[in-house]
């Protein structure tokens, strides 16, 4: 997720309690997008409106994650 930011990222995740929201969005949009694949390779079944239902949240958060960097990006200078 948002590669481009990886190293914004690695120093939210080192910093954890002060960015524990972060990490939550972060950590559940690497879960959604494994449910994602498993689903989309046949690991387990889910129906097309499941798998786009866990896509648009997966996006939610995507976006949701994005503001908190660049806000967390302004806030320290990087």
């Amino acid at each position: 997720m948002l590669h481009e930011y990886r190293d914004i990222i690695t120093h939210m995740k080192e910093t954890g309690s002060e960015n524990a929201h972060f990490l939550r969005i972060f950590n559940k949009h690497n879960e959604l997008d494994d449910k994602i694949t498993k689903a989309e390779n046949g690991d387990i079944v889910l129906t097309d409106m499941e798998i786009e239902t866990l896509k648009k949240e997966k996006l939610l958060l995507k976006d949701e994650a994005y503001g908190l960097i660049l806000k967390y990006k302004k806030e320290h200078n990087l």
